[in-house]
């Protein structure tokens, strides 16, 4: 689902803040609409989310050594209410109260369990010979801890303590491994040999997806995940995948064995493990596996409880829906006549060999439905922003809640394998160069006879239920007067509507992130996280030079030449970075024969200032940073990579 950079938010400068929007009329229709047409009431999943609980933490609270709030489900009792409000599609609410219950879980007596509730993921629990087998062990380092010892209380109360034997990351997405060292210290997995577990790729996507593009994707995480929404009717519910993400620390050790892309057998403390490879799929570095004696089978974050994304909000590299059908065929194949429980890395399990078989094949159905009828439609002539329109929901979305688009839609994924094949253009030459945004709005503003015209249109069309239109119409008044407040305060009005109707968590957040943006209400994020220096440290040498590539200005820098040889001496590295016609080029693993400069420096330094523990002024006065050679050049040099700005504008320009 995502990646370690990304899930630090910011603060935002305030606005004079707006009144939020009750439901309208013709939200209020939709609602109805959509709960009248789906079996809401069906008590299924309900028994299941609740099957096998044991206990839970107290208030669902979770405080981290120096008193902060990690995880407060004492925000969300308001989903303890069986009737969805007005302002929240009614199935979403069903979602969102099935992701609220929290505890931890006996799902094979006396075999596996599972912590649910205490982060956006699920860690489990397995029975090996000797010891534990954990799975997935959380987000962040405190909600892991928390989870760890109450199946510690609770499982081994009375009885003698079990080692933790084996740690497997099901994929390189970093709430399913950035909370391990709130279960075992990188000491303990030395000395008691416990083996991590991961598929192939793993250290490489772990530690580099996303980082390049870091603060726009965690700019973008922000809206998608609601974090600076109030939890609420009218805020953050939900995401569709989880509740929401835990606020600690995220940290990661190092795998000590990797799956490799054949899958196959392996005895994990005595028990046999069959894994099939998922890589290319949600994640680029993941696997599913069956445990034959339990009968159990775990699909990771392939198959979940809704339709997932092919291309997540924040941003990412577009994913594979023909590969993901493919993949759950496969394990459908491999081991739907066998399984009697399935659980996953998200959610609830599901038990019963027929019921698990519906539900991958329910799945596979479901992704296969976004590939082939985007081509279908793609081969006769539909652009990217025309094929959703054109596709009804697949078949099995009308009956079967776990392909619903709670997370990722039929609409955004069926745009997202256009984007695959064909990139973002869609063939016609009016949008192959079109005026920038804000330009263009203010020739649109022109057109309509003015701002009041435009405006007035805007209402007309809220006044209708026509939210898309009226978003459409009134985002070009705010990018041609980002300062109009009654635009800004209608445009907000449409996207409310537009989010309460939403049956995706992550179009909701978005939708009243953005609503909130333009009112100015978009404060603190509630609750954020951070790299701890394991993290940090294990980010490749090269991806850190390459991403400060990314951060150097061109416009200002297009005179300068040079070549800044760089040496860590405890890390034992080199990179010699040339810099000419305004850009940069870090040459890893060279050394330069005549460097304009050469700046020592230890890799652990780096990380000080990749954790805002250290800055390179305090570090150069100091001669943790020295520098040979052309002093004013590197400084130069170093002048010209400015941060970017963590809280850039996303709905005025």
């Amino acid at each position: 689902m995502k990646s370690a950079w990304i899930w630090a938010t910011a603060l935002l400068l305030p606005l004079p803040a707006m009144a939020q929007d009750a439901a309208s009329e013709a939200t209020r229709e939709a609602q109805a609409k959509v709960a009248a047409r789906l079996a809401l009431s069906d008590p299924g999943d309900f028994t299941n989310a609740m099957r096998g609980k044991i206990a839970e933490i107290p208030d669902g609270l979770i405080t981290a050594s120096d008193g902060r709030i990690v995880w407060d489900r004492r925000l969300y009792a308001f989903l303890d209410a069986e009737q969805a409000p007005e302002t929240v599609n009614p199935s979403l609410w069903r979602q969102a109260r099935l992701n609220a219950i929290h505890g931890l879980f006996e799902v094979v007596p006396d075999k596996i369990w599972q912590v649910r509730g205490y982060d956006l993921s699920v860690m489990t629990i397995i029975r090996g010979n000797s010891g534990w087998i954990i799975v997935d062990p959380l987000l962040t380092e405190e909600a892991a801890a928390a989870s760890w010892d109450l199946f510690k209380r609770h499982v081994e109360a009375g009885g003698k303590a079990r080692p933790i034997r084996a740690i497997l990351f099901s994929h390189s997405h970093s709430d399913h491994f950035g909370g391990v060292g709130g279960i075992v210290t990188p000491e303990e997995v030395a000395a008691q040999q416990i083996r991590i577990i991961a598929p192939h790729g793993f250290s490489e996507e772990a530690t580099s997806e996303n980082i390049l593009a870091g603060n726009a994707m965690s700019r973008r995480a922000a809206y998608m995940f609601g974090a600076a929404l109030a939890p609420g009717p009218r805020g953050q519910v939900d995401t569709g995948l989880g509740p929401k993400l835990s606020a600690g620390t995220i940290g990661y050790m190092e795998p000590t064995e990797t799956v490799p892309a054949s899958g196959g057998s392996w005895t994990i403390d005595g028990l046999a493990f069959e894994f099939l490879d998922a890589g290319g799929t949600e994640a680029p570095s993941e696997f599913l596996f069956y445990i034959p004696a339990y009968r159990a089978l775990h699909t990771t974050e392939v198959v979940t409880r809704n339709l997932h994304n092919v291309l997540t909000l924040r941003g990412a590299q577009v994913r594979d829906a023909l590969r993901w059908s493919k993949s759950i065929d496969a394990a459908l194949l491999k081991w739907g006549d066998k399984a009697e429980v399935a659980m996953a890395s998200h959610h609830w399990p599901t038990w019963g060999n027929q019921a698990i078989a519906n539900w991958l094949a329910g799945q596979r159905d479901a992704y296969r439905y976004v590939h082939d009828r985007t081509l279908f439609h793609a081969n006769r002539g539909a652009t990217l922003h025309e094929l959703a329109e054109l596709t009804a929901e697949a078949p099995v979305q009308g009956r079967d809640f776990a392909t619903r688009d709670y997370y990722g839609t039929l609409n955004h994924n069926m745009k997202a394998t256009y984007q695959r094949y064909f990139g973002w253009w869609d063939g016609n030459p009016a949008t192959f160069n079109p005026l920038p945004p804000a330009e263009s709005a203010a020739k649109y503003v022109a057109l309509a006879g003015g701002s009041d015209k435009l405006l007035a249109a805007g209402k007309a069309a809220i006044a209708a239920g026509d939210y898309r239109w009226a978003a459409e119409l009134l985002n070009k008044l705010v990018f041609a007067e980002p300062e109009n407040e009654a635009a800004r305060a209608t445009l907000a009005s449409a996207y409310d509507q537009l989010g309460y109707q939403a049956e995706s968590g992550a179009w909701r957040n978005y939708y009243l992130a953005a609503a909130a943006s333009l009112r100015g209400t978009e404060g603190a994020s509630h609750g954020s996280n951070g790299q701890g220096r394991s993290f940090i440290r294990a980010i490749p040498t090269p991806v850190f030079f390459d991403a400060l590539a990314t951060r150097f200005d061109a416009d200002k820098g297009a005179a300068l030449s040079g070549t800044f040889q760089f040496i860590l001496p405890d890390s034992e590295e080199h990179i010699a970075v040339v810099v000419r016609g305004g850009g940069e080029v870090p040459r890893y693993g060279v050394t330069d024969a005549a460097p304009t400069a050469t700046i020592t420096v230890d890799r652990a330094t780096l990380d000080d200032v990749m954790l805002r523990k250290a800055d390179f002024p305090a570090l150069l006065q100091s001669g943790a940073i020295k520098v040979a050679g052309d002093r004013a050049a590197f400084l130069r040099w170093f002048a010209l990579h400015p941060p970017a700005d963590p809280t850039f504008n996303i709905v005025v320009p």
